[in-house]
């Protein structure tokens, strides 16, 4: 039974995009079929991590979206980012969104059909037989966010320990519960190494009410990595891929 997962946060910069291509890549890592979307049209980037730019693009979401393609042509097969880490079955493909300007002005301008989104999301599953499908969403709430939490079966909010972004979360976890989403994860990224991580747990599980799933200190070498690559695959015994790891247990649990 396939799975999908939403990845959300209240504002940007939450390190959103990267902490899901490094989730995925460690569930697709123990043999698992595995996609990522990318539906932060506004500000696409989790292709970054995947060493995509837009000349290696032959399609998007955005093509899918505005009725030039089925979705399927718009995934690329990703595996080997994996390298000597894949098992047998291993598999991951990223269904990104387009860089060019034009592109992103038009989705700004026009909008788009949100329900396209569901049947793409269902036929992603289907044809690539897929069993775990990761959304990166848009920061905020708008209404491909609330589409994309009320279908999925876990949603992973991240946030930093910062007033903002507790006050958001706050917003967006009231949200996923009038939504009744199945599984909610919280995720606190960027931690200073001499914040008390214990009472930032009990901190944040008290305040939503809700599990903490892991907390990722903030790390000089994930920043210096700036996104280029999957950094929990370079280092798997960093501390930051060692939380990677119990969390990606958990959404496989």
């Amino acid at each position: 039974m396939s799975k999908i997962i939403s990845v959300h946060s209240f504002r940007g910069g939450t390190g959103k995009s990267n902490i899901t291509a490094n989730l995925a890549a460690t569930v697709a890592r123990y043999g698992h079929r595995v996609g990522i979307v990318d539906t932060d049209i506004q500000s696409p980037g989790i292709h970054v991590v995947f060493g995509f730019d837009e000349e290696t693009m032959d399609r998007s979401l955005n093509d899918y979206l505005w009725g030039r393609c089925d979705i399927e042509d718009t995934a690329y097969d990703v595996t080997s980012a994996l390298k000597e880490t894949a098992q047998k079955n291993s598999a991951i493909y990223l269904i990104p969104s387009s860089l060019n300007l034009g592109e992103i002005t038009r989705v700004l301008r026009e909008g788009y059909d949100v329900g396209l989104l569901h049947d793409g999301f269902q036929e992603l599953l289907d044809r690539l037989n897929l069993e775990y499908l990761f959304i990166d969403t848009h920061p905020g709430l708008n209404e491909e966010t609330l589409l994309s939490i009320t279908i999925s079966d876990a949603l992973i909010i991240i946030l930093r320990p910062d007033r903002q972004d507790f006050q958001g979360t706050a917003v967006t976890v009231d949200v996923a519960r009038q939504l009744e989403v199945p599984e909610l994860l919280l995720v606190v990224n960027k931690a200073l190494q001499n914040l008390d991580f214990k009472a930032l747990r009990e901190r944040v599980e008290v305040t939503y009410n809700a599990p903490l799933a892991g907390i990722f200190p903030l790390s000089e070498e994930v920043m210096e990595l700036a996104s280029s690559d999957i950094f929990c695959l370079r280092n798997p015994y960093h501390p930051f891929s060692l939380v990677v790891e119990a969390i990606a247990k958990q959404i496989m649990s």
